[in-house]
């Protein structure tokens, strides 16, 4: 038997409920990322019943831990963010799905300061990583601060304010200096990246173990390089032809020689993170959330309680 229940996507809709469509076509043009077309009906069948089902765990988490601080330890109950991972590969659609996410949770009227935090903010600066030589590994465990993130996180759950998170420029590919996201104990806390999941041989703690609940985006690699590579010609003809952009010097390649640099990059880093790193921890999500060669979601898993 397998550990999931696993519903098509007809399925899944079904248990948004009465969960209100709260979102418009408008504020959809803002979460949208380049080329992760999602449409108020994706929002309708997918997001609403992932949100109808967190806000069930956020509430029943809620008062599980009211009947300990205040049944058993006898002290007023603290509240404390819950914690949701999102992990998947690069271009698989993870910042979208997470900023939608946010979006549909913070509509909840007993939930509503919904924080997302990414973990590119924790990578390591380009000047650590080229002193290194871990550029051309970026994006793979030890590219990023794990310290610094482990340390964000217990101090998350702690019920510590205005904590410091430092902000990733995609135009630089670097960790803006002096920069920082303040998240001030938030209700509910989205944390979205490649790592999420991940554990460290060795390691007496991991970034799961502050979850309360975790999602993984998941995709055949083909189908993931294929949107990867649409996505890099894109941002060649847009975010590419700024002179701060790192990637300033492919804006004038022709379109085929562009394409042969994307596969070439996704060849040599971001698959084989995806197949060592990353996809290895889909099976410890509670959810799995599968896209089709549209990018369309086809199905979803549940882990079994």
């Amino acid at each position: 038997m397998t550990p999931y229940h696993v519903f098509n996507r007809q399925q899944w809709s079904a248990l948004r409920a009465n969960t209100p469509l709260l979102l418009s076509d408008a504020d959809l043009t803002s979460l949208r990322g380049l080329n992760e077309p999602v449409s108020l009906a994706d929002v309708a069948e997918v997001y609403l019943p992932v949100s109808r089902l967190l806000n069930l765990h956020v509430t029943a988490a809620r008062n599980l831990g009211s009947v300990v601080e205040s049944a058993f330890l006898g002290r007023p109950a603290a509240a404390t963010p819950f914690v949701i991972g999102v992990a998947g590969s690069v271009a698989v659609g993870k910042s979208t799905f997470a900023r939608v996410l946010q979006a549909t949770l913070s509509r909840w009227p007993d939930h509503p300061r919904v924080e997302l935090v990414t973990t590119d903010g924790f990578l390591h600066p380009t000047r650590f990583l080229e002193e290194r030589g871990l550029m051309r590994r970026k994006g793979f465990p030890e590219t990023y601060d794990l310290r610094r993130m482990l340390a964000f996180l217990a101090s998350m759950k702690a019920g510590e304010p205005n904590l410091q998170v430092p902000v990733y420029s995609h135009e630089t590919y670097n960790v803006v200096p002096g920069r920082f996201q303040i998240v001030d104990r938030p209700d509910v806390l989205i944390f979205e990246g490649l790592n999420v999941l991940q554990t460290v041989p060795g390691a007496s703690i991991v970034a799961s173990d502050f979850f309360d609940f975790s999602i993984y985006l998941d995709a055949d690699p083909v189908d993931i390089e294929r949107w990867y590579v649409d996505r890099f010609l894109l941002l060649q003809k847009t975010a590419f032809e700024r002179p701060a952009s790192y990637f300033h010097h492919y804006k004038d390649l022709p379109v085929e020689e562009a394409r042969t640099v994307a596969k070439g990059i996704w060849q040599e880093i971001n698959l084989p993170n995806l197949l060592l790193n990353v996809q290895p921890t889909r099976d410890r999500a509670r959810l799995v959330i599968r896209m089709g060669q549209t990018h369309a979601v086809e199905e979803v898993r549940l882990r079994r309680t």
